[in-house]
């Protein structure tokens, strides 16, 4: 028996969110959202397990075609950073697609993402053992409490804009009252993105942020974004130690 349920309402419609990047006036949109962007080989009667239930504007970004999305460049970016309004970033809706389909192999295949983060992509322990996660110094004091990686389903930005992800074993410190890194949290990320990034390619080709807690898909390992404008491949392999985001070796598999 199939495990997919029938929606009500299945068309997303895309006037309620003035921050998605669709162009005016809206395109013509008939098919259900789960279908969009998909061969119509593969159309399903029912919206698969892991489409139900999500929210509005994940609807209305499935229901866009991939064509009639403009991809956000690195002035926007600048400015979705530093006006602290992260929740207007976005994937491409293929890729929010594919990231909700693995985010639910993910947790049936692991138990959870963090598992499945820690074991397979920072190889630090079995995913079980809290002691692999414990650092051997202060923030930022030993390479080996940290690890840089690519985004696996980076957000739907120009080409040319390299997203990654910074992990650490030791914490960031959150202040309660604000719900964001206390000034010397943010210190301590602005001296290290300073010297890890900035000193190797232009300071306004850089630029760093931290999801608010709502928005984070893996609570329990501490993690910071870093986004770069043109960084030399030599330089990514360098840092990343040849990694490739999950995204492009899935697309590689598919073709």
């Amino acid at each position: 028996m199939s495990n997919a349920v029938k929606l009500a309402s299945p068309v997303a419609t895309l006037t309620a969110f003035d921050n998605l990047n669709t162009p005016s006036p809206e395109f013509p949109q008939s098919l259900p959202y789960w279908l969009v962007n998909v061969p119509r080989a593969k159309w399903t009667a029912e919206c698969p397990s892991f489409l139900r239930n999500k929210s509005d504007k994940d609807q209305a970004i499935l229901s866009t075609p991939d064509e009639y999305y403009v991809r956000q460049g690195w002035e926007l970016v600048k400015e979705i950073v530093h006006t602290n309004t992260i929740d207007r970033f976005q994937r491409l809706p293929s890729g929010l697609r594919q990231y909700l389909e693995y985010k639910e192999w993910i947790v049936a295949e692991y138990g959870s993402i963090m598992r499945f983060v820690v074991q397979e992509r920072l190889c630090w322990g079995d995913g079980h053992c809290n002691e692999d996660l414990k650092p051997r110094g202060r923030p930022f004091e030993f390479n080996e409490d940290l690890r840089i990686l690519y985004n696996d389903f980076p957000y739907g930005v120009e080409d040319g804009i390299v997203h990654l992800v910074v992990w650490t074993k030791f914490e960031l410190e959150d202040d309660p009252a604000t719900d964001d890194l206390t000034t010397h949290a943010r210190q301590e990320i602005e001296a290290y993105v300073s010297k890890t990034f900035r000193s190797r390619m232009p300071t306004d080709q850089v630029i760093w942020f931290k999801n608010w807690k709502s928005l984070k898909s893996v609570h329990a390992v501490e993690h910071f974004h870093v986004m770069l404008h043109h960084p030399d491949e030599a330089f990514l392999k360098e840092i990343t130690q040849g990694d490739r985001p999950l995204s492009e070796m899935i697309d590689r598999k598919s073709r």
